[in-house]
Parts: structure tokens; sequence; C-alpha cells
């Protein structure tokens, strides 16, 4: 997922997921607000668009005149001046390798361009993120993003019989320290990192929960690899063939989830459909373009452009346009991929937006694998509605503005949302 920290990113195709899944009713108020990215990966990282993977060669310092590089004779001197001051008067030497200080200088030169959602991996980053989008998890079984309000990682739902649910993390739950250090001004790959580990071993999470008097210290085991499922389906009970179709995130592997599910939707007589992506952070660029078309008409799905105002469209055709009336939910948390899907299907007047603004997030990042294994993680372009929009900063305002009703969820297990759009459906159907 940024803010959901997911950002929009071009990455390499992953296995396709061959796990058959059944098709089960659900009923509406079951289904809670918050759907999200997953944390025992590297996550979100907000969204993303799909990872190319670029070799880029390094470079000779010296190369470089002085005065046309950061890298010149008296940032090498200062540099060296540190170090050695370091060795002199450090107390605690024997915490820091030297491998740390040089990660620390590349994360350093990426973190001083302001951006949030660009980022220098270690070999272990870049392994994990590329691992996340191919479906393939570690960690506590427990879905991630970043609050938009407290700018900190916030668990956005935890799977099914996992550590997490069974250490008793909750949606909503921020994570104020992981092992007694503090997550404040860390993205959200940081904050994976440190709460994901080998399989066995215990990770301490200090959680800030609304409502609580003070800070909870939960203890979670951590699990072993996860394969992810980032798409939920079935029939609704008590309506006339209303289907519901969740995307917790877009990756690689959820087109062939995507197109399972709406095969076994079919089948069992779909006369309409609810999309829920709130709190989707986003991900695979080519993996939403490919379920976008399979949504909407003929056309323009997204466009792209960069610093040098470079246009790149992604265009789908109408072999799969989607028949049967649509909803699509959205909130605060849905962003970047899930944007665009949310975007296209407004512009195109394909489906009934419910819910609250989206997030806003609308440039998208690319990785550029370096030679000794690390990698950038850059912004590169913004992304655009087949309309024109550039919801960066700004969001996408639903047609039917709702807010999530946390109480009556609490209380009586009912989603005010989902009951919205079983209306408008039924009102679609006849």
């Amino acid at each position: 997922m940024d803010k959901s920290e997911r950002a929009d990113m071009i990455l390499p195709d992953g296995n396709k997921d061959e796990k058959k899944k059944s098709v089960k009713a659900f009923w509406g108020g079951l289904i809670t607000g918050a759907l999200i990215v997953l944390l025992l990966m590297t996550g979100v990282y907000a969204g993303s668009v799909a990872w190319r993977l670029i070799s880029v060669r390094k470079t000779d310092a010296s190369a470089a005149s002085e005065g046309e590089s950061i890298v010149n004779g008296d940032t090498l001197q200062k540099m060296k001046t540190i170090e050695e001051v370091i060795d002199t008067y450090y107390f605690y030497d024997d915490q820091v390798s030297a491998g740390d200080l040089q990660d620390g200088i590349y994360k350093g030169m990426v973190k001083a361009l302001g951006d949030p959602y660009s980022e220098y991996y270690s070999v272990e980053e870049l392994e994990e993120a590329v691992n996340s989008n191919q479906g393939i998890s570690y960690g506590i079984g427990a879905y991630i993003s970043m609050s938009k309000q407290m700018n900190m990682a916030m668990i956005n739902g935890v799977m099914e019989e996992s550590p997490a649910l069974q250490a008793g993390l909750k949606e909503g739950d921020i994570i104020y320290e992981v092992d007694g250090e503090s997550t404040q001004g860390l993205s959200l790959t940081q904050v994976v990192n440190r709460v994901k580990g080998r399989e066995g071993t215990t990770v301490n999470l200090t959680i800030y929960r609304e409502g609580e008097s003070d800070f909870l210290d939960i203890q979670v085991i951590r699990s072993k690899q996860i394969e992810t499922s980032t798409v939920d389906s079935g029939i609704l009970e008590d309506t006339d063939g209303i289907g519901y179709l969740r995307i917790r995130e877009f990756d690689a592997i959820t087109v062939d989830q995507y197109a399972e599910a709406m095969a076994e939707l079919n089948e069992y007589g779909m006369k309409g459909l609810i999309l829920d992506l709130r709190s989707n952070p986003g991900g695979d660029l080519g993996a939403v373009v490919e379920i976008a078309g399979r949504i909407l008409p003929q056309g323009l799905i997204v466009y792209t452009e960069d610093k040098n105002g470079k246009r790149k469209e992604y265009r789908g055709d109408d072999t799969w346009e989607l028949e049967v009336p649509l909803v699509v939910l959205v909130n605060g948390y849905s962003a970047s991929a899930s944007e665009i899907l949310a975007g296209a299907i407004q512009d195109y007047n394909k489906g009934t937006l419910i819910g609250t603004t989206t997030y806003g997030k609308g440039i998208v990042q690319q990785i550029h694998r370096l030679d000794d294994g690390t990698a950038l993680k850059l912004t590169i372009s913004a992304y655009y509605t087949p309309s024109g929009r550039n919801i960066h900063g700004v969001g996408i305002e639903p047609d039917i503005e709702l807010e999530y009703d946390y109480e009556a969820s609490e209380a009586e297990g009912k989603d005010n949302q989902v009951e919205k759009a079983i209306e408008i459906l039924e009102g679609k159907i006849g």
C-alpha cells in the first residue's frame, strides 16, 4: 500500500495463483469498512502500479566534475571525517556496522528528496517487495497501511486464523512502537521490516487504540510464509442475485483471482455487483489495467505523464465488459491503483461510487535495480483518469457520500455502505 504508503509501481510478473476459491454467502453486515494491505510483507507500498526493474550501472564518482554532482571531493572528505569522529567518540560502536552506515548514507540521499514515496531498498527489502507483489508474505497475518491522520503505520485488517487475530490486534490499531522502538517518521516498508522476522519468533507491538486509556503492549508470534489471497467474493444473502467482490490490493496474482471469482459469481446467476475497494492501497498497474479492461467498454483506462510531458496510455477492449449494474465502495484509504479503477468507472459512468473521498495518490513509482542487488524506488510520473483528472492530493469524490457507521457495525454487525449499495442495485435490477 502510503498513507497507504504503497506507491504506484512497476514490478515483474508474479506466479499464477492456482488456489480455487469457493463462493460463499455473505451477509453485508459482516463486511468491515477497511480492507487493506498485507503486513506480512512490504507492502503497500501505496498503491502501486506495476514495477519494472531497471538495471542501473554504477557510476564512477570521479567522473562527475566538482560542482555538478553532490558526490565530489568535499563531500567525500566530509564523510571520511564523520566516519573518523564516529570511530573515535561514538559510545555504541559495537551496535552499528559499516554496512549500516553505508545504507544510512544511501537512504539519506533519497529521503532528502522530501518525497514519502521514494525510497532506497536494501537487498532484503527489494526481495520482500518483489515477493509481496507476487502474493508471497511473511509475518503476523495482518493488513497494513499508513494512517492519513496520524502519518503512522496502521492495522487495517487481520487474516482469519492468523497470529495477529489470535493476539488481539484490531482494525484501526496504530503501531506506535515495534520492540520498543518508535515508528514515528518511518515509512511503511521500514515498519513492516521491523515487524516481520523468522517463523516462531515474537514481536512486541505497542499499540494506540482509540477508546483505550493507555497504550497496549501486544506480543505476536510470527508465522511462516503465507500465500496471499487478494480477492474475496460471494452472493449476498437475502438479495436477488447481488454479488459482492472485494479486492484488497492489486498484485500480480489478483487478475487470475478476480477472473475466477467473477466466473463463479456469473455461474450463480449474478444480477448486480458490489465492487469493494475500501482501504485498497493500490498495487500493480498492469493488474489494475487488466481488471479495468474486464469492466469498462473499449477505450482509455488511464494515462501517465513524466516530468518532460511524455504521455503513455493504457487502454482496454470490450471483450470482457461487465454487463450487470455495478456499485463501487471507496473510502479515504482507497489509494493509487484502486483510484485508477474507481476514477475510470466514474468517468465512463459505468457504476455508482458510494462512500467517502479517496486518498488522493496520483503519482507513479518505479523500481530501479542497482548492480549490487539494492534498488531505488522513485516517483517518475503522474497518472490521469480517462477524462484528464489528476487526483493527487485531491482524491475522487463518490457519487453518493456516505460515512461508514462504525457504531452500527460494532453493535449490530451491519455495514451501512453495503446496505446502500444493495438498495441502489435492487432499484436498477427492478
